[in-house]
């Protein structure tokens, strides 16, 4: 089976690695090319565009920064449209927006092939290691040819039903986090001006009901000081945006998350679009002058877990699939 891959970023580069790590065929493409090189360098193929890419391999992933990209990338006069054909997979593993998605799958329907979106959560770290959890919209007969290469790629599968349910339960989760990330800023902030133990205040909040995933992770990239999650403000502000949209199209009157997107989009404008989005606590430590450092915390995320072969998650009271 060949396997194409197109966004080598901070997430995809890493999922890419995973591909190539167990043994796959793997042809790869991106806009800049010393990433394609580090690949080619470790034994994969490059394509010259993304339509080549779609005609030499089986299953074509794309993992880009925005919906726009993705799309582009597929519509372009040498996109995968045009090179895709019956019987292949497009596997869509960014964060985008539901809407988009059903539009590109059916486009990618008339072809003849299939289409799957497969958005992953957990961090660059655990994408590293094959350890992410992946959420899967798609038939049922789409996510049973893709399941052997999303357990490679994650360790946790959900197939959460057809085409757009994945794109809409992974902004959720980013909008969970980022909550999660602001009040957690707030909290740490409050405790360094009451002349709390910075170290002891992370032990209180991860030994606690208090925790979190973002608290046991980004915290300690805060605490470090590098802040850096490969991950940054405009990415949060496009899929709290996103989040948002759901909520609106749903007629849900929402009272935090237009909030949330209001703190990032003044923190996107005193620091800038690409700032790292764990340095959103520079808003408050610059209006108290206070700094939520502390030693001993690491300055990048490692997964410390091994790496483990994938499974399907099956929702509670639901019967596995034959």
């Amino acid at each position: 089976m060949k396997i194409g891959f197109i966004g080598l970023g901070n997430v995809g580069g890493k999922l890419a690695g995973s591909i190539l790590r167990n043994g796959f065929d793997l042809t790869v493409r991106d806009l800049d090319d010393s990433l394609v090189q580090d690949f080619v360098t470790r034994g994969a193929k490059s394509a010259n565009s993304p339509k080549e890419l779609a005609e030499t391999c089986d299953i074509i992933i794309t993992c880009l920064p925005s919906p726009a990209a993705c799309s582009a990338v597929m519509e372009a006069e040498d996109g995968i449209l045009a090179g895709i054909s019956e019987g292949k997979i497009w596997a869509e593993m960014s964060t985008t927006d539901e809407t988009e998605v059903k539009r590109l799958a059916g486009l990618i329907s008339a072809k003849g092939a299939s289409a799957i979106e497969c958005p992953v959560s957990g961090g660059c770290h655990r994408a590293a290691t094959g350890n992410i959890s992946i959420f899967a919209g798609c038939d049922r007969d789409t996510f049973d040819r893709m399941l052997p290469m999303l357990t490679t790629l994650g360790r946790r599968v959900l197939h959460t039903g057809p085409i757009g349910t994945a794109s809409v339960l992974k902004v959720m989760t980013n909008y969970l986090a980022t909550a999660n990330l602001l009040s957690l800023c707030e909290a740490m902030v409050t405790m360094k001006a009451a002349g709390l133990d910075m170290a002891t205040t992370y032990e209180a909040i991860v030994i606690s009901s208090g925790t979190s995933f973002s608290a046991e992770t980004e915290g300690q990239i805060i605490l470090n000081g590098s802040r850096d999650i490969s991950f940054t403000m405009d990415l949060v502000k496009k899929d709290i945006g996103l989040f948002q949209q759901v909520a609106d199209r749903a007629g849900v009157p929402l009272e935090i998350s237009p909030l949330m997107v209001s703190i990032f989009n003044d923190g996107i404008e005193r620091f800038g679009e690409r700032e790292l989005s764990p340095n959103i606590i520079k808003r408050l430590e610059e209006a108290t002058g206070l700094d939520v450092l502390a030693p001993g915390f690491p300055a990048e995320l490692t997964d410390e877990e091994p790496e483990e072969p994938g499974y399907e998650v099956v929702p509670k009271g639901r019967i596995p699939a034959e």
